[in-house]
């Protein structure tokens, strides 16, 4: 009987050699899926607070900083000024992304106008970003949605007696 016993005993654990290999497997690929999902959005809270600082840094460089009057926007460097001047800190973000609009206080943006004081607000603007997720097997692209800021208008570069810059290198 314990001859039996032990011949039926060695066979089901001669069986049961690759079991747990396999469950880690299992196991171990949904673990590590789960654990890339939840860095990874981690990673998506991060960037949106950047294109959220950086739609604020554009609005407060365009109250205060001089702007092309021909065409009422922005200067390349003001806008690459609000993006961290060019340190990637959100992967694809450029100046293509920021839109800075000078507005009238019903919300008209102003497109043609050589006299300052029809500007009442400033608007910066995150447009078109998307946002690539790195999950290992699920590749997805993001649409951002809107980060956008208003805020009044300030001194706009004028001082009494010329237009300042606040932009380096200029």
């Amino acid at each position: 009987m314990n001859k039996l016993r032990n011949k039926l005993w060695s066979k089901t654990r001669h069986k049961q050699q690759g079991v747990y290999t396999v469950e880690f497997a299992i196991v171990g690929a949904v673990f590590f899926l789960l654990l890339f999902a939840v860095l990874e959005v981690g990673r998506l809270f991060f960037v949106w607070n950047v294109l959220t600082e950086a739609s604020r840094r554009g609005a407060r460089l365009a109250t205060v900083c001089h702007f092309d009057h021909g065409s009422v926007s922005a200067f390349d460097p003001m806008a690459e000024a609000a993006l961290f001047n060019n340190v990637p800190m959100a992967p694809e973000l450029g100046i293509a992304n920021l839109k800075i609009s000078y507005l009238q206080l019903n919300g008209t943006q102003i497109v043609d106008s050589d006299n300052v004081d029809d500007i009442d607000l400033i608007r910066a603007e995150i447009i078109n970003y998307q946002h690539q997720l790195i999950i290992p097997g699920l590749f997805m692209t993001l649409n951002s949605p809107s980060f956008s800021t208003t805020l009044p208008r300030e001194s706009l570069g004028v001082t009494r007696t010329k237009y300042t810059s606040c932009l380096p290198n200029t």
